[in-house]
């Protein structure tokens, strides 16, 4: 047990090495839990010690495939049913958060059904990290401890110390998160504005500002198939720009993405390991997230703010 109210971590299956990371910076051990897997497919989690009046926390990633959102709501559920005091999602990335909104017709909004049935399992509090789109906090009727991969990212930047550092977003959807960024920092600052056609492939893409002999360093939240981050960086060189860098907090790279960010001119990729890295690569480099993570827990646990674990 840490601190003074009664608290317990766990982890599904996907997301156990960070899991197991947290619970070292809190100086405790994970909590037991095992997994029965039939045959057919399905499989039944097990809180294997009492859960009676605890705060659990629960840690589990919900990208693809679905097996991992539908775990952390087996797991959810199974502590409600074992009289767990609060139950609170620790989610670092909270997958299907790109279908935030009805962009066409006839589409549904994955991240709110996931909002809903995280709700609906039992969920009482949830803790995340950089979600694809703030209002995604308004989908839950629970609050939401929203932390940013900024609290890591800025201050690698800075011990970059770049002489001529501009930062981008890879398109305009990331303008947001690029200006913090760049107020932080005071620099400047330039924009990618691409056509993409349909989902994952980009058509067309134009930068908006002067590259010219800086030290381009790009921030988004996620990297998928790193379509975008690359041809926004394949740009930038024919605009002139010295170096380029990007940095993402969740590393999904999907299919090809890892080879061709090696192919690419992008000299690094900073990521985080919200998600595991499929593999590793010399111009990726992975910062935990574990202590932001352990100091947030602490502080629910505790009924401490968590303001200080913000950056900008």
């Amino acid at each position: 047990m840490y601190g003074k109210a009664p608290m317990k971590l766990f982890s599904c299956r996907s997301s156990m090495n960070l899991a197991q990371k947290i619970a070292d910076e809190l100086g405790i051990g994970l909590g037991k839990s095992s997994v029965t897997d039939f045959s057919d497919g399905e499989f039944q989690p097990c809180f294997d010690e009492s859960v009676r009046g605890d705060m659990v926390f629960i840690v589990q990633s919900t990208n693809p495939p679905a097996e991992n959102l539908f775990e952390l709501l087996l797991m959810i559920d199974a502590a409600k049913r074992a009289s767990a005091y609060k139950v609170i999602a620790v989610i670092p990335y909270f997958g299907f958060a790109r279908q935030d909104r009805k962009d066409r017709p006839r589409v549904s909004i994955g991240s709110k059904l996931a909002a809903d049935l995280l709700g609906t399992a039992g969920v009482d509090r949830v803790i995340t990290m950089d979600l694809h789109a703030d209002q995604i906090q308004g989908f839950f009727n629970v609050p939401v401890d929203h932390l940013f991969g900024s609290a890591i990212f800025a201050p690698y930047i800075e011990n970059l110390n770049l002489p001529n550092i501009t930062i981008s977003a890879p398109d305009m959807g990331g303008s947001k998160r690029a200006n913090a960024y760049s107020r932080h920092l005071q620099t400047e600052m330039v924009l990618c504005y691409k056509l993409r056609k349909k989902p994952n492939v980009v058509e067309e893409m134009s930068i908006i500002g002067e590259v010219e002999g800086k030290d381009v360093v790009i921030v988004d939240d996620m990297v998928d198939t790193a379509g975008t981050l690359v041809l926004a960086a394949q740009k930038m060189v024919e605009g002139g720009a010295r170096s380029i860098r990007a940095f993402a907090t969740h590393p999904i790279l999907s299919g090809n993405a890892i080879d061709r960010i090696n192919d690419s001119p992008i000299e690094e990729l900073v990521v985080t390991d919200s998600v595991p890295l499929r593999k590793e690569s010399p111009k990726i480099k992975v910062l935990s997230i574990a202590d932001i993570f352990a100091r947030t827990i602490q502080a629910v646990n505790l009924n401490l703010s968590i303001s200080t674990n913000f950056v900008f």
